[in-house]
């Protein structure tokens, strides 16, 4: 996934926000009114109580002091209601801001298509999209409604000090930027450490995921126990990522808080003296002090919210490059259009394929930094089409083609419509090596995407797949955690040739479907193959099993000396 400079500058508040999430736009109105209404109270709230103070010291009866009391109580509600309606503000911003960018991801990433997406790390990604965007509620919630809290506060604090004590106004103006120049040294360095942290926390995460996929085949060779050390080292390593974090979260807020100290005490001598000497009248010197506090504080939170937020901001920092880069591969698509390109736009809809035949010419597969020798073949309606080779011959990189997972030169047609321009989900059922089982029942995998799931069509395919002893009511757990393996691919299986007989899709295509099967329910399953396609469906195969020829109509081999070195 694209990563931002860690060390590049970076503003407040990032412009995508507003282009890809429309809803922060009236996030940052509402918490500026809030932000002016708290000004507002603050100042009062100063007033109010330098008022009652110097009343009480000349020896106001506390019967004229009620009505000023009274008045003060009610601004501490008024601020009260304020904090509750930013804090609510923000919470309904936040959620309906991750709500819009985890749609756009997803959006993203189908228009993008898989050949994208198999260049990065799913669990990454996933990542990103889960804990990340949940961080934003920090962001939100603290960090902006800070931020603009200091752009309306401050210079109207500034304002009033400045109109009532000019000397103490000058005082804070000149030391108020040093806050923001420690916030920018401390700041990068937080910014620094932080994308560390998201990128171990990604690593460790596409390392768990890819562990666990692999961990049966890892405890055959005996190699589980290194698996595990690798993933404790990257915990370990996030730990110690996670504690420079906090570390300089704490050195930061402790050095703004000091600066902030030592500025109020520098107004607070100030007026001190002057109220000695008389040059100053107490109400006044009351008044201005109260309101120092005020006007380093919303800066000073900027810099401390900064620390809570920047998980969320490294997020958004992936999720806008994602959305970019959709953005730009739409522009180059249009761009490629008007220059003629040879790969064709979309269609709109699919026309009526079931009965046209898979030419492929001449299709040269990317794969790596080179390319696989061209491959040709057609596979018509009612035919069983077999690859076979040995193992990293590009058979599998065949399918990958033709389902968009990876780029190719050459030409794939289907009912002389270019595949690259139908969305496979429209043209292709498939059955990976790997299962993709989902957690839920196996009626529920076998009819994956299906909106209207026939009964009758699951147990058909079941049956076809020899997965017909298989309940199909039976809960699955976390990649379809409760089967075997040889059971997770037969139901595999059925879900592709469930694709087929719901009318979803015209070509069949299965990639090793019998690896992990013996001999006798093999047979079976190369004889439902076989009356898949007698039924009419065009068949695509690979597999290294000998038997597989006896089904097959044609059979291309790819030859070990064909794939590059």
């Amino acid at each position: 996934m694209p990563k931002a400079d860690a060390e590049s500058p970076q503003a407040p508040v990032d412009p995508r926000l507003l282009r890809y999430a429309s809803a922060s736009r009236g996030f940052f109105v509402a918490i500026a009114a809030i932000a002016l209404a708290q000004t507002v109270v603050i100042v009062a709230f100063a007033w109010l109580l330098t008022r009652a103070i110097t009343s009480a010291i000349d020896g106001m009866p506390v019967a004229e002091l009620a009505p000023t009391l009274g008045w003060l109580a009610a601004v501490v509600a008024v601020r009260a209601a304020l904090l509750w309606a930013r804090e609510a503000v923000a919470a309904r911003a936040a959620a309906r801001v991750q709500t819009q960018l985890r749609s756009a991801l997803v959006a993203a990433v189908g228009a993008l298509g898989p050949e994208w997406l198999a260049a990065r790390g799913s669990a990454s990604l996933a990542i990103t999209a889960g804990r990340g965007l949940d961080a934003l509620e920090a962001y939100f919630g603290r960090y902006l409604p800070q931020l603009v809290q200091t752009v309306v506060a401050t210079p109207l604090i500034l304002v009033v000090m400045w109109w009532q004590d000019w000397i103490s106004g000058l005082t804070v103006l000149l030391t108020l930027p040093l806050i923001p120049v420690f916030m920018v040294l401390i700041g990068l360095a937080t910014r620094s450490v932080q994308q560390r942290q998201w990128q171990t926390l990604q690593h460790l995460a596409s390392r768990f995921a890819d562990t666990v996929q692999g961990l049966s085949t890892l405890k055959v060779f005996g190699r589980q126990h290194r698996a595990a050390a690798s993933v404790e080292r990257v915990t370990d390593q996030y730990r110690r990522e996670t504690m420079r974090v906090l570390r300089v979260s704490f050195l930061s807020g402790f050095t703004l808080e000091f600066l902030a100290s030592i500025s109020v005490a520098i107004v607070a001598v100030s007026i001190g003296f002057r109220l000695i000497d008389g040059a100053l009248t107490l109400a006044v010197g009351l008044f201005v002090l109260l309101l120092a506090p005020e006007a380093y504080l919303p800066l000073r939170q900027v810099g401390v919210q900064f620390h809570a937020a920047a998980e969320g901001v490294a997020a958004t920092e992936d999720v806008f490059a994602v959305l970019d880069a959709a953005r730009a591969s739409k522009g180059s698509a249009a761009g490629s259009a008007d220059s003629h390109s040879p790969v064709p736009e979309p269609h709109p809809a699919v026309p009526e394929l079931v009965e046209g035949r898979l030419v492929v010419r001449d299709l040269r597969v990317h794969r790596g930094g080179g390319m696989l020798p061209p491959l040709s073949f057609s596979a018509r309606p009612g035919t069983v089409t077999l690859l076979e080779g040995p193992s990293g011959a590009g058979k599998s990189s065949v399918f990958a083609a033709l389902r968009g997972a990876a780029a190719f030169d050459g030409t794939a047609e289907l009912g002389g419509a270019d595949v690259r321009a139908l969305a496979p989900s429209q043209w292709l059922a498939w059955a990976g090596q790997q299962p993709g089982l989902l957690a839920g029942t196996i009626a529920g995998n076998v009819t994956l995407g299906d909106p209207a799931p026939d009964t009758a069509a699951v147990s058909r395919a079941l049956d076809l797949a020899c997965a017909q002893a298989l309940d199909p009511a039976l809960e699955l757990g976390v990649q379809g955690a409760g089967l075997s393996g040889g059971q997770a691919q037969r139901v595999a299986v059925a879900r592709a040739i469930y694709r087929h007989l719901r009318g979803l899709a015209p070509v069949v295509a299965l990639d090793e479907p019998s690896s992990a099967l013996d001999a006798q329910t093999e047979a079976r399953l190369w004889r439902g193959i076989r009356s898949l396609a007698d039924e009419g469906a065009t068949v695509l195969l690979i597999s290294h099993r000998t038997s597989a020829r006896a089904i097959a109509d044609t059979v291309v081999h790819l030859e070990p000396s064909e794939v590059p070195a």
